[in-house]
């Protein structure tokens, strides 16, 4: 209630504001009757305080100080009996209220102070109540609508009908969830506040508000609670003022209902992505028997067996040592929740999972490689760009080879991880790294030095004991033999000599390897020796 409103009850039928006029919309909460000297000590804010002045009557240029007090703990206003012990208000006093704004109302001789507190408590505790039933009506209304299955678009539509202005879901990252009417410009100019990392930091207020510079529109913002530490808002084109309570709990009380609408969301979303989860974790650790129970399987998730995908696998650049094994998680899991949310609003085909401290983004494609420079690549890139700008964050992201169907997934898994390892090995950040098959030396190159040295030494040991010279000419005839495909006729040709030198050259390989050239498994063992040699420099 108002100090103007005040005014209207009949205990104040014949009493009239003096002074403060600019402070009429001021709020009453309580009213308050002393006349004891220490009175401010025992006021409160937004408190209307009556009384005869009667701890005024022999200094009562006090009044001013009095005021100045009350102003500070922010009191409504000061309603005093004149003419019993307080002549007239001092000039001061009343021109310090007119400066200020504080409201003093000039109370008639004949009014009881007790029948003007009565009637002002009584009234305010009417109003109250019947903003409390307004509030648990509405509640109730909002409640039922949702109950009933309507949605949450249906129920901002109904709000936006009693409150006579449009009105937009939020989420945590400024996303519209819902709306009363489609925005197509405010839709826009939040839209671009979201793609340049803009993040929503409401204060401890039950609700607030911003404009929009470019087109100077108004938004009243009012938080919904949820067990996250920021759940979005409901966002309300145009100013709500505080002095009108009646829009305001009807706002508050449909955000309640909202806010207990998305926790059951959550959960379900939650219960969902971990049985999600836990079926490709069994995937590619090869938990399941068949292909066919694989297929069965990944059906129930909308996952097509018969279709190419290109596998993914993100993870964050960053690990904060100062965060705890707790703070770490979540602040991977706010990560890879938003690149969940970002993946459904591209292409609500692409399947998203989570093991342990990495993502992974299932792409389905539609013209096999194509998609993977116009469609997907496009996609990533973006992606690390709204982390880095929401979150001050990067990300990288390992890409597998082509995947024919979706039992291949378990080696794109593998293959995407491998690139993710190698691109973080190079030392690069907010990478995307393609997985690249080795050739035979990558492969050795992998192997330790000394395990090389002696599979080579145990393979060619015996032809050690033969000279320098000797050794040279029977390996270099054994080289060329193996990569001639064993032909004797071209590997003469190439070392310029007869036939039977090379087949007498040979069988002095035999004999001191002790194992027949004609052997698959021996001409193997040869030809990796071969390349242990070339890579050792040997």
């Amino acid at each position: 209630m108002k100090i103007s409103d005040i005014l209207h009850i009949p205990a104040f039928g014949k009493a009239r504001l003096i002074a403060g006029h600019k402070g009429n919309e001021r709020e009453v909460f309580s009213v308050n009757m002393m006349d004891a000297p220490d009175i401010i000590h025992y006021l409160k804010p937004n408190e209307l305080l009556v009384t005869t002045a009667y701890h005024l009557k022999d200094n009562p240029h006090d009044l001013l100080e009095l005021i100045k007090n009350m102003n500070e703990q922010q009191c409504a206003g000061l309603a005093i009996k004149t003419k019993r012990f307080l002549e007239e208000i001092p000039e001061n006093a009343l021109a310090y209220a007119n400066e200020i704004g504080f409201p003093i109302i000039e109370l008639p001789i004949d009014i009881s102070l007790g029948e003007v507190v009565n009637q002002s408590l009584s009234y305010i505790l009417d109003k109250r109540t019947n903003e409390l039933l307004f509030a648990i009506k509405t509640h109730q209304k909002f409640t039922n609508h949702i109950m009933s299955g309507k949605g949450l678009t249906s129920l901002l539509e109904n709000l936006s009908s009693m409150i006579k202005y449009p009105i937009i879901l939020l989420d945590k990252h400024f996303r519209i969830i819902a709306s009363s009417h489609p925005f197509s410009k405010i839709s826009g100019k939040l839209s671009k506040l979201y793609t340049n990392g803009f993040r929503l930091f409401l204060p401890n207020t039950s609700h607030s508000c911003f404009s929009i510079i470019s087109n100077q529109e108004v938004v009243s913002v009012f938080p919904i609670y949820t067990h996250e530490k920021n759940s979005g808002c409901l966002a309300v084109i145009g100013f709500i003022p505080f002095s009108n309570p009646s829009i305001i709990l009807a706002i508050e009380q449909a955000a309640n209902v909202i806010s207990f609408e998305l926790m059951k969301e959550n959960a379900l979303k939650q219960y969902t992505k971990k049985v999600r989860n836990e079926f490709f974790i069994n995937f590619i650790e090869g938990a399941f028997q068949s292909e066919e129970e694989i297929a069965i399987k990944a059906k129930e998730f909308l996952i097509i067996n018969d279709q190419s995908y290109i596998c993914a696998i993100g993870k964050l650049d960053e690990n904060n040592p100062s965060l705890s094994f707790t703070e770490f998680h979540k602040e991977i899991d706010i990560i890879f929740e938003f690149i969940e949310e970002e993946s459904y609003i591209f292409s609500k085909s692409i399947h998203h999972f989570t093991k342990g401290n990495i993502c992974i983004l299932l792409f389905p494609l539609i013209e096999s490689w194509a998609d993977l420079n116009s469609i997907i690549l496009p996609f990533l890139q973006e992606l690390q760009l709204k982390i880095k700008n929401r979150y001050n964050l990067t990300v990288s992201f390992g890409i597998s080879n082509l995947c024919q169907q979706f039992i291949d997934v378990q080696k794109g898994f593998k293959e995407a991880l491998e690139a993710l390892q190698t691109g973080r090995l190079s030392g690069k950040r907010q990478f995307i790294q393609f997985y690249r098959r080795k050739d035979i030396a990558e492969l050795l190159k992998m192997i330790p030095i000394q395990d090389l040295e002696d599979f080579y030494n145990q393979t060619l040991q015996k032809l050690s004991g033969q000279s320098v010279n000797e050794k040279q000419i029977l390996l270099h005839t054994l080289f060329v033999f193996l990569e001639s495909h064993c032909q004797i006729s071209e590997t003469a040709k190439k070392l310029f000599v007869h036939r039977n030198t090379v087949i007498y050259r040979l069988e002095k390989c035999e004999e001191l390897i002790g194992k027949s050239l004609k052997d698959p498994d021996t001409t193997f063992r040869l030809r990796l020796a071969f390349r242990i040699k070339e890579l050792l420099h040997l």
